[in-house]
C-alpha cells in the first residue's frame, strides 16, 4: 500500500496553475490584493488539476492517537493516562478541537493507533458531525519503546502506522470529504516531534524542540536532553525516512504522515495543524516530494520546531495565533481562509463580466 500510494503521487498540474492566474488577473480587485489567498487558489489548482478547483468542504478532521516510552524520561509533568482520558472527551464532544469542528460543519475521526490503555469502541459509530465523532480501533502497540533506549518501533511498526494513515484517508475521501485536517493526541508527543524536525532538517535539537503543554525550565533542559541523546544513539540517516520514523517517532507521526501521503495521492488537500502534522509532514516529504503540493500550514504554532519545519518545507501559515494545543485546533480555525481562496476563484465576476473599467 504505501509504494503504490507513493507512486500515485505527482506535481502540480501547470496547465491549471496557469488558468489560475490568470483568473486571478481578471478577477475585480487590483492585482495581488488578496496576497497569500492568491497563491493558495493557484496551488489548489494545480493539486485539482482544474481551475477553478473544487471547494474544500466537506471537513474532516483525523485525530491520531498514541503513547510514547519516552514518557519515561520525565518530559512532560502530565501523566500518560491523559491520552486515554481526552479521547473519551473528543468522543464526548467536550474537547477544543469539538467546539471548533462544530463551527466549521466538520466530522471528526479518532483513530487509536497506539495508545496504551485500551479503549472500547461504538461499533455503531458514525462521523457524522451531525451525529458526533466516531472512534477508528487501529493500534499497531501500546505505545511507543522509549527511543533513549532503543528504537521506537520496528521499520515494520512504523509502516504499519503509515498505511493506517493512509486507509483513513482513502476512506474519509470516499465518503465525500473535499479537505482532510489533521489531529493529533499523545502525552509526550511533542518530544518525538522535536526529534524527527532535527533528523530531518539537521537543526540541532535546542532550536526544535519546545515547551510542549508549558514546561518548566528544567523540565525544558531536560527534553532537549533527552532528543539529544535518542538522535546521538540511532544517528538516523535523513536519507531513510522509514528508519527515521521508527528510530524516533510516534505511531501518530507515522499515521499522520500515511494521511497526507493518502490525500496527496487523491489530489485532495490536506490542512497541517501545529508542530505534530509539521513533523509528519517532513516525513512524507522525505517519502513522496511532491506531497508538498497537497499540503496547507494552518498555523505557525509556538513550537519552534513547526517553525523550522515549515520552513524546510517551504509553506507558509496562514494564521498566527500562539497557539500550542494540537488536537486539530488550529487548523479548523484556518479552514475558512482556505475556503475564501477558492470560493474567490468560482465566485467573483471578472472585470469584463461586471463591466468594471480596468486600469
Amino acid at each position: 500500500m504505501l509504494e503504490t500510494t507513493i507512486a500515485a503521487i505527482g506535481p502540480l498540474d501547470e496547465p491549471a496553475m496557469a488558468a489560475a492566474r490568470d483568473l486571478q488577473a481578471r478577477l475585480t480587485k487590483p492585482a495581488g490584493s488578496l496576497g497569500a489567498l492568491e497563491d493558495l487558489s493557484v496551488r489548489l489548482a494545480g493539486l485539482a488539476g482544474a481551475c477553478p478547483p473544487p471547494l474544500p468542504e466537506p471537513a474532516a478532521v483525523a485525530i491520531f492517537a498514541g503513547d510514547h516510552g519516552v514518557h519515561a524520561q520525565g518530559v512532560t509533568p502530565w501523566p500518560q493516562e491523559v491520552t486515554a482520558q481526552m479521547i473519551a472527551n473528543f468522543l464526548a464532544g467536550g474537547a477544543v478541537v469539538n467546539a471548533f469542528a462544530r463551527q466549521a460543519g466538520a466530522s471528526v475521526t479518532v483513530v487509536d493507533v497506539g495508545v496504551a490503555t485500551p479503549l472500547p469502541v461504538d461499533p455503531d459509530a458514525t462521523d457524522d458531525p451531525a451525529v458526533g465523532p466516531r472512534l477508528v480501533a487501529a493500534n499497531v502497540r501500546r505505545g511507543t519503546r522509549d527511543m533513549t533506549v532503543t528504537a521506537a518501533l520496528t521499520r515494520d511498526e512504523a509502516r504499519a502506522a503509515l498505511e493506517t494513515g493512509i486507509r483513513i484517508a482513502g476512506e474519509l475521501v470516499d465518503a465525500g470529504a473535499g479537505i482532510l485536517l489533521t489531529g493529533d493526541m499523545g502525552i509526550g508527543n511533542t518530544t518525538p516531534s522535536a526529534a524527527l524536525i532535527a533528523a530531518l532538517t539537521g537543526t540541532d535539537p535546542a532550536g526544535a524542540t519546545g515547551r510542549g503543554t508549558g514546561v518548566d525550565d528544567e523540565t525544558y533542559r531536560r527534553k532537549v536532553g533527552v532528543v539529544r541523546t535518542a538522535l546521538d544513539r540511532h544517528r538516523p540517516d535523513p536519507a531513510d525516512p522509514l528508519g527515521v520514523l521508527a528510530a524516533v517517532g510516534g505511531l501518530e507521526h507515522a499515521a499522520l504522515a500515511g494521511l497526507i501521503l493518502g490525500a496527496a495521492a487523491r489530489r485532495v488537500p490536506v490542512l497541517l495543524d501545529g508542530v505534530i502534522a509539521a513533523s509528519a509532514a517532513l516525513v512524507a516529504a522525505a517519502l513522496a516530494p511532491d506531497a508538498v503540493g497537497a499540503m496547507v500550514a494552518g498555523h505557525r504554532s509556538a513550537e519552534p520546531g513547526a517553525t523550522v519545519a515549515l520552513r524546510h518545507l517551504g509553506l507558509d501559515p496562514l494564521i498566527d495565533l500562539g497557539l500550542r494545543l494540537g488536537e486539530g485546533t488550529g487548523a479548523l480555525l484556518a479552514l475558512p481562509v482556505v475556503t475564501g481562496a477558492v470560493r474567490v476563484l468560482h465566485e467573483v465576476a471578472t472585470f469584463d463580466s461586471a463591466g468594471v473599467s480596468e486600469k
